[in-house]
């Protein structure tokens, strides 16, 4: 065979494989467009951006650039906050030593104490110090975020942002045998009734029904008063409350590894774990405590370069307020792909199957191939996050869904089954 054959017989090879992957491609886009095309979602708003994490070749894009409101996924830029800005173990506690007093201050850590983390590093260190005088001053917050609903007062996923939060500052309360209430010191404060309320809004007094068989989860208002019995009541010491912290150089106790928070967060969609990260973050600029801060430093720094600069007012995502692109959150998961090794991503990242977030895969036919954080709230339902195709490549998209009245089931079907087609065909 001479030469000139050899070479038009492996220009013709080429061209086929090209073909073949054009006419694949195009099969995937054509089947994406017609699910996206289904009248149910005629009167409401989808965006889908996917790209190719090694090449970043663009793939679908329907109003990507557009803004949606993007509820629990703006965990995924707190996240990636707590990447840029946290060590390895939070920063669990600020302390300096003032004449024969360890003055403390709290860092945001959002694990003391936490039914699910279950924390005691700082109440155990503290165990074993003298005379304790308690800072609560070095933040800048409001209880809430700004646009939260004030009516979900009393919701397990609303709890108030402190700069030294105990027990993830929710009560838990049961009446199976006997009343049972956890932190025990507000046990007096909980009354069984038969009533709607879980807790008043304004009053530390929550009921919980004679005939309930769940466990209630209820925030707690939270004072400096609370915090510094709480505290006293886990050391099994008197503390003191003080107006001011001493000037000198102050140091820090460090707690869990952050990475065992952000799992939790992300795969629990935990709202109380992104706002006490943030500041927690936040802590790492300044001596003051400031969601805004780490917010603002994010956005003109390690995101600044984004095609469309979000608007972004919480780490959970509560509320409405929040403006991300699909564009932004492929952006940001870019980021995260290229500075997190992934082994360590995709054991954070949680698993999504064809319902929602899933502890195990239980679809016996395919592998795991959806990581992927979820955000939803009344009418709207995203998903961001990376799909593992068969071919072997990794993509990153975002998903977002707005202002729809069918059921979010539906979402969830059409979302289900856009990515299972990229996974099998791409």
């Amino acid at each position: 065979m001479n030469r000139t054959n050899l070479n038009f017989k492996l220009f013709f090879s080429k061209f086929i494989l090209f073909a073949f992957l054009f006419a694949g491609c195009a099969s995937v886009k054509t089947t994406i467009t017609s699910e996206l095309a289904r009248p149910t979602l005629e009167n409401s708003f989808h965006g889908l951006l996917v790209v190719d994490a090694k090449t970043g070749k663009e793939i679908y894009n329907r109003n990507g650039e557009k803004y949606f409101t993007p509820a629990s996924n703006t965990k995924i830029v707190t996240f990636y906050t707590g990447v840029k800005l946290l060590p390895k173990n939070i920063p669990t506690l600020k302390y300096l030593i003032s004449q024969d007093t360890l003055f403390i201050e709290g860092t945001g850590d959002p694990s003391w104490l936490h039914p699910h983390l279950k924390d005691s590093s700082a109440i155990n260190w503290l165990k074993q110090q003298n005379t304790i005088a308690l800072y609560t001053k070095n933040h800048d917050e409001d209880r809430y975020g700004p646009g939260w609903a004030w009516e979900d007062y009393e919701t397990y996923f609303s709890p108030e942002k402190t700069t030294m939060p105990l027990y993830g500052n929710v009560i838990f309360a049961s009446h199976t045998d006997g009343l049972s209430v956890s932190p025990s010191e507000l046990t007096q404060a909980v009354l069984v009734k038969d009533t709607t309320l879980s807790r008043d809004e304004f009053v530390n007094r929550f009921y919980i029904s004679p005939t309930e068989t769940d466990t209630l989860e209820v925030p707690f208002i939270t004072s400096d008063s609370l915090t510094k019995h709480l505290l006293e009541s886990a050391i099994g010491k008197e503390t003191t409350l003080s107006e001011h912290f001493p000037e000198g150089e102050k140091q820090t106790l460090y707690g869990l590894e952050t990475d065992s928070i952000y799992k939790r967060m992300l795969f629990r969609s935990d709202n109380f774990l992104a706002e006490q990260l943030l500041l927690a973050s936040s802590g790492m600029l300044s001596d003051t405590l400031s969601t805004q801060k780490a917010i603002d430093h994010m956005l003109n720094t390690h995101l600044k370069d984004l095609d469309q600069q979000p608007r972004w007012v919480d780490g959970s995502g509560l509320s409405r307020y929040n403006l991300f692109s699909p564009r932004s959150f492929v952006q940001i998961l870019e980021k995260l792909h290229k500075e997190v090794p992934e082994e360590r991503l995709f054991g954070i990242m949680p698993m999504w199957g064809p319902n929602s977030t899933v502890k195990q895969w239980k679809d016996p036919t395919t592998e795991p191939f959806l990581f992927a954080k979820s955000g939803s709230v009344g009418n709207n339902y995203n998903l961001s996050g990376y799909v593992k195709t068969k071919s072997g490549k990794l993509l990153i998209f975002s998903f977002m869904n707005n202002h729809y009245r069918i059921p979010t089931s539906e979402i969830l079907d059409t979302v289900y089954s856009t990515l299972k087609n990229l996974h099998e065909n791409y």
